[in-house]
């Protein structure tokens, strides 16, 4: 599902790595310049936790630390999604997950990445799903499933969130969508049903030959 631009040299040669580890070493190095990103960024953040792991999970974008440190999801956000998932099903981020985002540099004041700069981005996270191959695609907030699922153009998270669905464009992956750990970090009273979502979430992975969970 990779998107090849034939007047983009740099950016081809990044979709078309053959590995995993490849692919992150060109983008990260590759000084991307096809959005208005580019002028804000500190480096590109191309994931944090394991490209080995079936289960991959995708945010908005990078934050203030996330730029800084080069790393997704490290945060005040990434570290209560960290211990939520460890509590309530025993998995592990960074050797259970791969954490990555729809855009791979910080929006400025970390707002909701534009339209046309998460179309610009989107290549590399189709290309990150090809790689990786994952059984399960966890979708933190909004902006997330929006990018994924091109017919929820009016929902409410409220609504969305802790529901699996299927794709016909990414088959053999089942979807999940969760509230964004920073949601939570505003709205403590929605941490009780986060952790039930998460423990929806652990009973749907013992169904999947696959995985499987503590």
């Amino acid at each position: 599902m990779s998107q090849f631009d034939l007047f983009d040299d740099i950016h081809n040669r990044i979709l078309g790595a053959g590995s995993y580890a490849e692919f992150k070493k060109r983008l990260a190095g590759s000084a991307c310049q096809k959005c208005a990103l580019k002028s804000s960024r500190t480096h590109i953040v191309v994931d944090r936790g394991n490209p080995g792991a079936r289960i991959v999970v995708v945010g908005e974008g990078p934050g203030e630390n996330e730029d800084l440190q080069g790393l997704a999801f490290v945060g005040r956000a990434g570290q209560l999604m960290d211990r939520l998932v460890r509590e309530e099903t025993g998995l592990d981020a960074n050797s259970d997950f791969l954490i990555i985002n729809v855009v791979k540099c910080r929006p400025p004041g970390n707002r909701a990445p534009k339209k046309e700069e998460a179309q610009a981005c989107l290549p590399f996270l189709n290309r990150q799903l090809d790689l990786v191959r994952p059984a399960v695609v966890l979708l933190l907030g909004a902006t997330a499933l929006k990018y994924f699922d091109a017919s929820k153009t009016n929902f409410s998270m409220q609504q969305e969130a802790g529901k699996f669905f299927n794709l016909e464009n990414r088959p053999g992956i089942q979807f999940m969508v969760l509230f964004h750990p920073a949601y939570l970090l505003y709205n403590r009273s929605k941490e009780p049903l986060f952790r039930r979502h998460l423990r929806d979430l652990k009973e749907r992975l013992l169904k999947i030959p696959q995985l499987s969970t503590p």
